[in-house]
């Protein structure tokens, strides 16, 4: 005797949908696995998650009245693929896009404290040729200085404009607001300055040639 598990098209369809999505959900967990493992190559990996990606999408809309919930229907045929479920639900593109992404955005975000580093070097440099000696002048542009070097995960806690700048605030704050450095110090902390910057382009990835 046969059993029919629907009455009409409809419910025909709608199990028909409920496999496919089973079938999406139970190869993107398999395919997650395999590009971990290193089973398959990047490029490989990336055009067939965004393959099961689009078609996720596709059925997922379709289905949104259904099956409102992802996690639940996992659920629900106790599906163990956490996974699929993170890269077709949370994330919604392949692994490999989503590192690209991240290294850019660390990329962008290391160029922008560069940037800040070399500022703050020649702001504190200028303001010492110009005679801006008082303590409550130096002291900021030295914090602002050391803050930003500290930022730079490519550099050492070693690094010697680090502990260059960390023994002259740490000597600044024993000092008054109104006191001024001597001719000798502000020679010795520009000549400082001076050293730290240029270690600093010399430590900066492709900066020698």
């Amino acid at each position: 005797m046969e059993v029919k598990l629907w009455n009409d098209k409809r419910e025909r369809d709608m199990y028909e949908n409920f496999a496919e999505l089973y079938a999406i959900i139970r190869a993107t967990e398999k395919l997650e696995k395999a590009y971990v493992r290193d089973i398959i190559s990047p490029s490989e990996y990336e055009t067939e998650c965004q393959k099961l990606i689009t078609h996720f999408k596709t059925l997922s809309s379709t289905l949104k009245d259904i099956v409102p919930n992802i996690e639940r229907f996992a659920d629900t045929y106790k599906m163990d693929c956490p996974a699929a479920i993170n890269r077709l639900v949370v994330s919604g593109v392949p692994a490999t896009v989503e590192h690209q992404a991240a290294a850019a955005a660390s990329a962008t975000t290391s160029a922008a404290i560069v940037a800040e580093c070399v500022q703050n070097f020649i702001t504190a440099m200028d303001s010492l040729k110009l005679n801006m000696v008082a303590v409550d002048q130096v002291h900021p542009l030295l914090s602002d200085l050391s803050a930003s070097l500290n930022k730079l995960t490519i550099l050492p806690p070693d690094f010697e404009g680090k502990t260059k700048m960390r023994d002259w605030i740490s000597r600044l704050s024993k000092m008054g607001a109104a006191d001024e450095l001597t001719e000798q110090q502000s020679r010795q902390l520009h000549f400082d300055l001076e050293s730290s910057y240029n270690s600093f382009m010399a430590a900066l990835p492709n900066s020698g040639t």
